[in-house]
């Protein structure tokens, strides 16, 4: 599991926050059971049709998520305290089945179990990823993404330690009037330094690039985060603020769980799918309620949610349903299948330096104190400043057996992102690195362990079943050793920890990846797009369910394939396309 190394977990006196809004948390709250919209799940891409689709003040929208509020959730606000998230009531610690790839080991996968959905407990990576990830959409009758879109999610600011950013970013391709807060980071280390001058010492593959969301994202440049005025900006607290959630037309049930998509009616033998079923998520015994969309149901519950509930309501493979007790309703093959992610590897590096800080439990308060008292310090931040995007070169033999799985030669194959002083801005015991492969080839699948909902679903995410994919990240070993071979690094006199195996023994590389490869957590492609009349695929380029009317899905399980980054800017450019489709359709 990716665990973005923030500060250790350590134990938080309880902040209360105050509240924003009141939510619902009981069936009997809801004063009507028919709405024009219902979607179900209030994460990345829900949150954001929720509110678009209550700018038309007559339609009534139903949102249902399965987790609590994010109000006081405190870790959920603080940037630095993202791994105290994962594995924690607010993450729905999924697990996938034993992995071939990775030696027969299990893996978790950390996915948002609270409102906000994963953008509650991400890394606040903000990459919008290549031009040619979104050309590559469109040339595939997949129109849906462009980058406009984008841009409406965005609301650019300045990072809250003041300081300036002039040579971070090229304010060119960002937008300050959006929804969701995005910046460079505030906290700066002395590691920042040396990843520069590196880059202007190396070049070529490692050059510097002022804004790796422009497009154009190969090189080495600051890193941009969805944080605002020192605290984590996610769907929840920019798309269901005060100033929307409270909307008349808007009605947010959380602690929910939807467990069965219902055929409200059918003409001419297609299903019409707006109803839908659901438990409270702590009484999985209680009483079921069901609640019809007038207009459309759109499932927002993540690449797992998603696919579990279309299989749950017999929208899937016809043969695999039935086998688990469950009547077949809309006979879909690709549900849960191609499901995509991009595998993940740490790597640490002693500092063979004097004056080295570790950091304490004392100081780890001191930075809280000065997080609570002015939003900056090293918790403002997630101790990652710097990306760089590598491919592998055309020259490669490599292309001579494998196709390049990229969307173009603008998109990279390798993310590095750098953690150096363990959030301290003078060089601490270690630098982690981080590598990521972003074109993976291996595809995975989803399919239900029980029709029991809430029995979580046999997840196999494929990892590293593919040649290419350990070809991938072995070169990204290669490639971040030359990179700390740069003049730069003299000083640091690093010392690799656990270091894999030299470059020349192939088996022994091998085995290490499968030992200690892990998730980036960027999983998609559970409910995939094709075109209409596409023999395969879950949802047309409208993004409705194919063979079926009534029912849409918006959300990281629609992606055919994973872009060339972090999938939480792709999911904003998705759900706000998508709302202006739904608008397009009604209005």
């Amino acid at each position: 599991m990716v665990t973005f190394f923030c500060v250790a977990t350590f134990l938080l006196a309880h902040v209360v926050v105050p509240a924003s809004s009141v939510l619902l948390d009981s069936f009997s709250a809801l004063p009507r059971t028919e709405y024009d919209f219902v979607i179900v799940g209030g994460g990345n891409a829900g949150a954001v049709l929720a509110n678009r689709l209550t700018e038309y003040s007559r339609w009534k929208v139903l949102v249902i998520e399965a987790g609590p509020t994010n109000e006081n959730v405190f870790n959920s606000r603080v940037p630095g305290l993202v791994a105290t998230l994962q594995r924690s009531p607010y993450d729905w610690n999924y697990t996938t089945v034993p992995q071939p790839g990775l030696n027969g080991r299990s893996i978790l996968i950390p996915r948002g179990h609270i409102l906000g959905g994963t953008s509650s407990i991400n890394g606040q990576f903000y990459t919008r990823c290549s031009s040619s990830d979104y050309d590559r959409l469109a040339l595939n009758h997949l129109s849906l993404v462009l980058p406009a879109d984008e841009s409406q999610a965005e609301r650019w600011t300045e990072p809250a330690d003041g300081h300036d950013t002039t040579g971070e970013y090229d304010p060119r391709f960002h937008n300050k009037n959006g929804m969701t807060y995005v910046s460079v980071s505030g906290a700066p280390q002395a590691v920042d330094a040396k990843v520069l001058e590196a880059s202007k010492q190396l070049g070529g593959d490692y050059a510097y690039r002022l804004d790796f969301n422009s497009g154009d994202s190969l090189g080495i440049g600051w890193v941009q985060l969805t944080v605002g005025h020192g605290e984590r900006s996610s769907s929840a607290t920019a798309y269901l603020g005060p100033k929307y959630i409270n909307r008349s037309n808007l009605h947010v049930l959380v602690g929910h769980q939807a467990v069965r998509v219902l055929n409200t009616t059918s003409r001419g033998g297609v299903p019409s799918l707006r109803t839908v079923r659901f438990v409270k998520k702590t009484e999985p015994n209680a009483s079921v309620h069901e609640v019809t969309a007038k207009k459309e149901l759109i499932l927002s519950a993540g690449v797992i949610g998603t696919a579990q509930l279309l299989l749950l309501s017999g929208i899937g493979d016809s043969t695999e349903v039935r086998s688990k007790g469950i009547e077949p309703l809309v006979n879909l093959p690709s549900v849960g299948k191609n499901v995509t992610d991009q595998p993940f590897l740490a790597l640490q590096w002693g500092l063979g330096i004097n004056g080295t800080v570790t950091p304490s439990d004392a100081l780890q308060q001191q930075w809280l104190a000065q997080w609570n008292e002015t939003r900056t310090g090293p918790l403002s931040s997630i101790g990652h400043n710097h990306l760089g995007w590598v491919r592998i070169p055309d020259e490669s033999p490599v292309w001579s057996q494998y196709e390049d799985p990229s969307s173009g030669r603008n998109t990279p194959h390798i993310e590095f992102a750098f953690n150096g002083g363990a959030f301290h801005p003078n060089p601490g015991a270690t630098l982690t690195t981080v590598l990521i492969g972003l074109q993976p080839v291996s595809r995975g699948t989803l399919a239900l362990n029980s029709a029991d909902p809430f029995e979580h679903p046999l997840l196999d995410l494929a990892f590293l079943d593919s040649d290419l994919d350990l070809y991938t990240m072995k070169y990204a070993i290669s490639s971040l050793r030359r990179f700390f071979k740069a003049p730069a690094w003299d000083d640091y006199k690093l010392s690799p920890i656990s270091p894999p195996p030299d470059e020349d023994d192939e088996e022994g590389l091998t085995e290490y990846l499968r030992n200690f490869g892990d998730s980036a957590a960027h999983a998609v492609g559970s409910a995939a797009m094709s075109a209409k009349n596409a023999p395969y695929g879950v949802v047309d380029p409208d993004l409705k369910l194919k063979k079926a009317t009534g029912l849409r899905v918006v959300d990281a399980s629609i992606m055919p394939y994973v872009t060339a980054g972090h999938t939480q800017a792709p999911v904003y450019a998705i759900a706000e396309r998508a709302a202006d489709l739904i608008k397009d359709s009604w209005k």
